[in-house]
């Protein structure tokens, strides 16, 4: 999602092939809203979770209560996340509602079209915000954990087939396969929480 050359929306705008999406469940129902998506295909895969990262060998500051959390947001000298559900989150509900006084939104940077994980790698923030199945696949990070459950707010990650797919069943078998038990350790591997599965 977001408004970048590389979001699926302006990719499948541009006619680029592609027989599945894989994305944030709101920004998929707008696709499928929008006849980009086939809605008799839409699933959910699993729950994700806002986790927080340091460059690799840094060490990793106790996250553990909002108190902690707010502590590490204050005493960092910068702080990157996403620009995709996590960071709106985080920059309009609740960074605002932990009272991080004036000089925070100075240090604080929404990253448009690459993984928050890289600009920590790199050393351009001290600490980076985005969910875990984002900062997992980065080299050169160390995660720290997820951020307090008073503070979280998960996302759903979804899948449909797309309006045009040239291979729509292998499509749908691909979608079924990863909402099935089979593919629970994937899921779980990949930073994501899997669903549960009602028995046929």
């Amino acid at each position: 999602m977001g408004q970048t050359p590389q979001a699926i929306p302006n990719r499948l705008k541009r006619g680029e092939p592609a027989d599945v999406v894989l994305m944030v469940g709101s920004a998929l129902d707008k696709l499928v809203a929008d006849g980009k998506a086939d809605q008799a295909s839409r699933i959910d895969l699993g729950k994700s979770f806002i986790a927080m990262a340091v460059r690799k060998g840094e060490p990793k500051p106790a996250i553990g209560t909002m108190g902690e959390l707010r502590q590490v947001l204050l005493d960092s000298p910068s702080v990157a996340y996403s620009d995709s559900a996590s960071g709106v989150y985080l920059s309009k509900t609740l960074f605002p509602s932990m009272n991080l006084g004036e000089g925070f939104a100075h240090k604080a940077h929404m990253i448009p079209a690459e993984p928050v994980g890289k600009v920590v790698a790199r050393g351009e923030a001290a600490i980076g915000f985005q969910q875990l199945s984002e900062l997992k696949p980065v080299p050169g990070i160390d995660i720290v954990g997820l951020i307090p459950a008073e503070g979280q707010k998960m996302t759903m990650y979804s899948g449909a087939v797309v309006a045009n797919s040239q291979h729509r069943a292998a499509a749908q078998a691909l979608l079924d396969y990863m909402a099935s038990a089979q593919a629970d350790a994937a899921i779980e591997k990949s930073g994501l929480t899997p669903l549960p599965h009602s028995a046929h």
